[in-house]
């Protein structure tokens, strides 16, 4: 099965504000590429809160494209390279980057894209019920993942790792886990 783990940075609380987007395909849970680009926001207000935490700033984004370019010439000739026709997403608190692409797309007047997606925040629920917290740099610490968090790239990454493992927690193989818990975008 081939999935891909996604993430985005936002420059403030609006969800089509994508500063970032990273995306890392897994083939039968192994990472074989990825992609990351910088996206100027549909309105160029960064909230100072955000930038502290991902470190992305107005000067970053300020030449780089708006989303609809950043989609159809970094992330769907990417997404298409695998050569399937629906896409299968997995992110960390899905709810939020799938909202990201529905907010970017309907601000930009773009179609969604043909895909599903599973969100390994819930996942990581019912797989590791005992631990205390299932935020992403939570469990990148319990599990020895080091990586630089609140980087889209890096998060995207830690998130189909996080997707492997807990379908090996949860006894079953990784298309098994998708297919019991995705949704339509």
């Amino acid at each position: 099965m081939t999935y891909y783990a996604i993430d985005f940075e936002t420059a403030n609380v609006y969800q089509n504000s994508a500063c970032s987007v990273g995306l890392v395909r897994f083939v039968d849970g192994v990472e074989k590429d990825s992609v990351y680009s910088l996206i100027k926001p549909a309105k160029m207000y960064f909230c100072p809160d955000f930038t502290d935490i991902h470190g992305i700033s107005y000067g970053d984004v300020r030449n780089c494209p708006h989303f609809p370019e950043v989609w159809q010439t970094v992330v769907e000739p990417f997404l298409k390279s695998s050569g399937e026709e629906k896409i299968h997403f997995v992110a960390h608190n899905a709810r939020f980057d799938m909202g990201v692409i529905r907010a970017c797309c309907d601000y930009f007047g773009m179609p969604l894209p043909n895909a599903d997606y599973a969100c390994t925040l819930q996942i990581a629920r019912k797989a590791w019920t005992e631990l205390e917290s299932h935020r992403l740099t939570f469990l990148a610490e319990q599990f020895g993942i080091v990586y630089d968090a609140h980087n889209a790239l890096d998060d995207a990454r830690t998130c189909g790792k996080i997707f492997v493992m807990a379908a090996k927690e949860l006894c079953c193989n990784i298309e098994e886990l998708f297919l019991g818990c995705q949704s339509t975008l």
